[in-house]
């Protein structure tokens, strides 16, 4: 040996290098990878879990966008209705009130028909009653020219009282 070397010692070396790598591998390194994969698996499937509820979400937010937009749509329609029944009261109640504006005018033109007739009446019963006074004058053979002063005067007196 002129180096000195064993190559028993160096085969021993190697062989321990390859059992020492060996039980390693089935050790560490098989179970260390094992577990990186299942890690791996793992979040893989967190990603994919998070990619079905994003698409969920979004189907939701399309669906009550919908619902959103149909009620505002219902919403619309239920004002559209109200307005026109306010509307349509509101045309009925100045209806009303024209029906009872015409009713108020008719009394009133009733009322003054029957207060036209009472002064008419009154005024016949009034000129009645000078006739039948002076009829009375005249069958007393009064002066006529006394008469009409004694009818004037009491035409005054009347109105001054």
């Amino acid at each position: 040996m002129p180096l000195n070397i064993d190559w028993q010692q160096i085969l021993l070396h190697w062989m321990n290098l390859a059992i020492l790598t060996g039980i390693l591998y089935f050790l560490l390194y098989k179970p260390v990878k094992q577990f990186m994969a299942k890690r791996e698996e793992y979040y893989k499937g967190l990603e994919q879990q998070a990619s079905d509820k994003i698409a969920q979400a979004e189907q939701l937010k399309t669906e009550y966008q919908s619902k959103l937009d149909a009620a505002e749509e219902e919403i619309h329609q239920a004002r559209a209705k109200a307005q026109q029944s306010v509307q349509q009261s509101a045309q009925e109640q100045l209806d009303q009130a024209h029906a009872q504006a015409e009713q108020i005018v008719a009394h009133a033109h009733a009322e003054a028909d029957r207060f036209r007739e009472q002064a008419v009446y009154d005024s016949q019963r009034d000129i009645r009653r000078l006739a039948e006074t002076a009829a009375r004058r005249l069958a007393l053979q009064q002066d006529p020219f006394d008469q009409f002063l004694d009818l004037a005067e009491g035409g005054r007196q009347h109105e001054g009282q």
